[in-house]
C-alpha cells in the first residue's frame, strides 16, 4: 500500500525545522556579521537572511537539478575554502579595526548587512559541503511531495535562518545601549576571533586536503 504524502508532509517539515535550527544556532561567519551588523541595526538580521538566501535559494534549485556532485568535488571545495577563508578573515580584520571606535552612534562597518549575509554564507565551504550531503538528503525527501513540498521545504528552512538571525539582531540592538567600552571591545574582538578563525581553518583545510 503506497504511502500518502501529504499526510506526512507536516511531519517532514517539521523535521526540517528541527534539523535546520541545529545548525542555524551554532556560532560560525553567518553568526559573527549578524552580533556586529546588530549594533547597527535591529533589522540587520533579516537582510543578513535574505543575504544568506540568495545564496541558498539558487544552490538548492541547483541541487534538486542533481548537481550535487559538483560541490562534493575536493577541487571545488579546495577553492570555496581557500577565497572563503581569505575572504572572512578580511571581514573580520574589518570588525577588529572599527572595535576601538566606541560611540552612542552605531558604528558602520563598510558594507550592509545584505551584503555580509551573503558573502560570510558564499565564503563557507562547508555550508556548500553540508547541503551536497544533509542538505541533499533533505532536499530528495522534500522532491517526494512534489514541487509544493520542495517549496515549503525551502522556505521553513530559510525561515529558521531569518527567524534566528532576526532575534540575534534584535538582542544586540536592544542591549547596546548597555555596552560600556570594555564590553564593546570585547564583542567586536569576539567577532573578529570567531571570523579569523573559521577563515584559518578553511584556509589550512584547502591546502592540506
Amino acid at each position: 500500500m503506497e504511502m500518502e504524502p501529504v499526510a506526512d508532509l507536516p511531519l517532514f517539515l517539521a523535521s526540517v525545522a528541527l534539523i535546520s535550527l541545529s545548525g542555524v544556532m551554532a556560532p560560525g561567519p553567518v553568526f559573527a556579521v549578524t552580533v556586529a551588523k546588530g549594533y547597527e541595526s535591529k533589522k540587520a538580521g533579516a537582510l543578513i537572511a535574505m543575504g544568506h538566501g540568495a545564496i541558498e535559494f539558487p544552490l538548492i534549485f541547483l541541487l534538486y537539478l542533481g548537481l550535487s556532485e559538483i560541490f562534493r568535488s575536493i577541487l571545488v571545495q579546495k577553492a570555496v575554502g581557500f577565497v572563503g577563508g581569505v575572504i572572512l578573515i578580511f571581514l573580520g580584520f574589518e570588525m577588529f579595526r572599527k572595535r576601538g571606535r566606541t560611540s552612542v552612534e552605531p558604528q558602520r562597518l563598510g558594507y550592509t548587512s545584505f551584503v555580509a549575509g551573503f558573502v560570510a554564507t558564499a565564503a563557507n565551504p562547508y555550508f556548500f559541503l553540508w547541503w551536497a550531503t544533509v542538505g541533499a538528503t533533505l532536499i530528495l525527501n522534500a522532491a517526494l511531495f512534489g514541487y509544493i513540498g520542495l517549496a515549503l521545504f525551502s522556505v521553513v528552512h530559510w525561515f529558521c535562518d531569518l527567524a534566528w538571525d532576526t532575534f540575534v539582531s534584535m538582542t544586540v540592538f536592544k542591549s547596546r545601549r548597555f555596552w560600556s567600552p570594555k564590553v564593546f571591545n570585547i564583542v567586536f574582538t569576539f567577532c573578529f576571533a570567531v571570523l579569523t578563525f573559521f577563515g584559518l581553518w578553511f584556509i589550512v583545510s584547502a591546502l592540506l586536503w
